[in-house]
């Protein structure tokens, strides 16, 4: 029953998320998500045809969600940054898997052609923005985009000791932070 199968991957999926995101890759155990999932391990070669192809469907399906949630708007890069900080407090586990990516992916494979094609899209719309002169370009049109996600996932990098230092704040004040500095960051033109 093609619905059956449907609710099977989406179970795996959100089984994957959650298991890429405490064990990263290396770590996941098929078995586990399997057993996360209430489905079976044949169902995940079935499916995904791999641990690793598991991970990049997931990841995939996170980057579309992401984008789609958050859509960049280069006339507003503080309200992109402020959605892309929200995401990250809504869903702790984006800021896991992408760090896992990094660590264990991102060197020893050809990119993800959908993170490739949402980058490549959001750096034309700012370089159309910045030949308005509508966006400052002090920065390439890519370094401006690594900069403001970089803000917009910064809570997601610290250490439990520096959150600590900062004591209690906040979703809205990591918020208005991040806004502030994308704000900063772009200045007058």
């Amino acid at each position: 029953m093609p619905g059956d199968s449907e609710a099977t991957k989406r179970r795996l999926l959100d089984a994957a998320a959650r298991e890429f995101a405490a064990y990263g890759i290396a770590g996941a155990r098929v078995d586990r998500i399997a057993e996360s999932a209430k489905a079976n391990k044949a169902q995940i070669y079935h499916y995904f045809g791999s641990k690793d192809e598991l991970f990049d469907a997931m990841f995939n399906e996170m980057v579309a969600v992401t984008t789609q949630e958050a859509p960049l708007d280069p006339l507003d890069l503080p309200g992109y940054a402020a959605r892309l900080c929200d995401g990250f407090e809504e869903n702790p586990y984006l800021g896991r898997l992408a760090a896992w990516y990094r660590l264990e992916r991102a060197e020893t494979q050809a990119p993800l052609e959908s993170i490739a094609r949402a980058n490549r899209g959001k750096v034309e719309r700012i370089e159309a923005a910045q030949r308005a002169g509508k966006l400052p370009d002090r920065f390439s049109a890519p370094d401006l985009l690594a900069l403001v996600v970089t803000v917009a996932g910064m809570w997601t990098a610290l250490t439990p000791e520096h959150n600590e230092l900062l004591g209690t704040r906040t979703p809205e004040h990591r918020r208005q932070v991040v806004v502030d500095a994308v704000t900063t960051l772009i200045g007058d033109l």
